[in-house]
């Protein structure tokens, strides 16, 4: 009984550390992810050609936008997760062993998904890759995020000579890329998803093709379609072409023609 109790206090301790931890690490990501916008801001100031502005202004836009998907994570899913384990925690019946244990080990689940989640956020924030492995490396990553969500089947291609653009465009298409997923997941309903690069000798082309719902243009052009207006600035950014196909009921396909002589 005695040993019991102890090893429950123990393990109080350690839910309580982790709690901490999770805390410190949202609060350290959030600071140095607001210095280096803050670097951004500085050097933007500082530069006169129009080409680089336009690049560091896509680049500034991304990390506003990338700061607001970290909030609605942490608000809507670690907030909600961490919560429910101060809960679970706070109210422990000593007395009723059974209830405690399923209490324990539910606040253990809520925790571990807390810390998952966590571990996504980074994952997806890190330009380090881009800028120590490359686009390619990235897109793995990304590929396997995804297939791993299983919200969808992805079908992921890449022929042709690959040839390294500089990081910071680099980082632009593979943001470009990513609100192309997210778009998929929030709208199109897709079960079946295609991601196609080509690297010829003037151009890498990226084709996105998913079979969800798809969308009458005309009538997203006149709502709005913010998600698709910042994927063809951000194309034209980087000296590309962009090109949207989309049929209601049959899917939506999504080209990025990216020319290496603007690069």
């Amino acid at each position: 009984m005695q040993k019991t109790s102890y090893d429950i206090v123990i393990f109080l301790v350690v839910v309580s550390g982790l709690i901490l931890f999770l805390i410190a690490f949202i609060i350290s990501i959030l600071y140095l992810y607001k210095k280096k916008q803050h670097s951004f801001v500085q050097n933007l100031e500082q530069l006169k050609s129009d080409h680089e502005k336009a690049i560091l202004n896509t680049q500034l836009e991304i990390q506003e936008q990338t700061f607001q998907h970290i909030s609605r994570e942490i608000h809507d899913n670690i907030s909600l997760s961490l919560t429910l384990a101060k809960l679970q925690l706070n109210t422990l019946n000593w007395e009723d062993k059974e209830t405690m244990q399923e209490k324990v080990e539910s606040s253990v689940v809520l925790l571990s998904r807390s810390i998952c989640d966590l571990s996504d956020i980074s994952k997806s924030l890190n330009a380090n890759i881009i800028t120590e492995h490359g686009l390619l490396k990235a897109i793995d990553e990304e590929v396997t995020q995804l297939k791993q969500a299983q919200l969808f089947t992805v079908e992921y291609t890449c022929t042709g000579n690959p040839v390294f653009m500089e990081p910071q465009t680099e980082l632009i298409i593979f943001r470009i890329m990513q609100e192309s997923f997210n778009n998929i997941i929030k709208h199109a309903d897709a079960k079946n998803v295609s991601l196609q690069l080509h690297y010829n000798d003037v151009a890498v082309t990226i084709n996105i093709t998913d079979n969800g719902i798809g969308f009458d243009k005309d009538m997203a052009g006149k709502n709005g379609a913010a998600g698709l207006k910042n994927i063809e600035s951000r194309t034209k950014t980087v000296g590309g072409k962009f090109e949207l196909k989309s049929i209601p009921s049959q899917g939506t396909s999504i080209t990025f023609i990216i020319p290496y002589s603007n690069i």
